[in-house]
């Protein structure tokens, strides 16, 4: 059984979402000692900023002979996609950067969905496969808040990796990541503790 794992935080220390999914990695291996966990770290590794560009030259122009860094994107493509394709599960842990999805992981979906097997439409090779979407937002956006209706990255990856890829999604979030570092959220403190032990849970 094969665990797959992407980091989308440009953090190494103090991560939320690098927690969190340290956790699900954890439990998961003690469901499945000594079984593999695939690992990518678009945040300490982002994917070459082409290469969403020149993976996508075989739709833009088919049947049009592809150049040899397209042909190189191409393959990328179908690397970062055998890789979530040959997981039995996968977590995905995902910070709110700027009220939205970051640039990396952003860049990755791009990457993925230009592989004909991943495409919108396609048959759908992840449906039903278990994954673990960890987001870690840095302020409050449920209801009732300053801030309700900022989070434009959640229902994204929920269209995504719900509905384009039909994969099992089981969603941990964790608000109020930054209150600790934060004075002006001082007084959030106790409910940003109380909501990370639930992602933690």
């Amino acid at each position: 059984m094969t665990l797959f794992r992407l980091d989308a935080s440009i953090r190494r220390v103090g991560s939320v979402s690098r927690e969190i999914a340290d956790a699900v990695e954890r439990a998961w291996l003690a469901e499945h000692p000594g079984d593999p966990v695939v690992r990518r770290d678009v945040g300490a590794e982002p994917l070459p900023a082409d290469a969403w560009v020149l993976a996508a030259a075989r739709k833009l122009a088919p049947g049009s002979e592809l150049t040899a860094p397209q042909r190189d994107a191409a393959a990328l493509a179908a690397r970062l996609a055998d890789e979530l394709i040959d997981a039995d599960a996968a977590v995905v842990a995902a910070p709110l950067y700027n009220y939205s999805v970051s640039q990396h992981l952003k860049s990755w979906i791009d990457v993925l969905v230009t592989d004909p097997r991943l495409a919108p439409g396609a048959e759908q090779p992840l449906a039903g496969k278990p994954l673990a979407l960890v987001v870690a937002r840095g302020g409050g956006y449920g209801p009732g808040t300053p801030k309700e209706g900022w989070d434009h990255g959640t229902p994204w990856l929920l269209r995504i990796f719900a509905d384009v890829f039909g994969m099992d999604v089981r969603l941990v979030p964790c608000e109020l990541t930054l209150a600790d570092v934060n004075p002006a959220m001082e007084t959030l403190r106790p409910r940003a503790a109380e909501v990370r032990r639930e992602a933690m849970e």
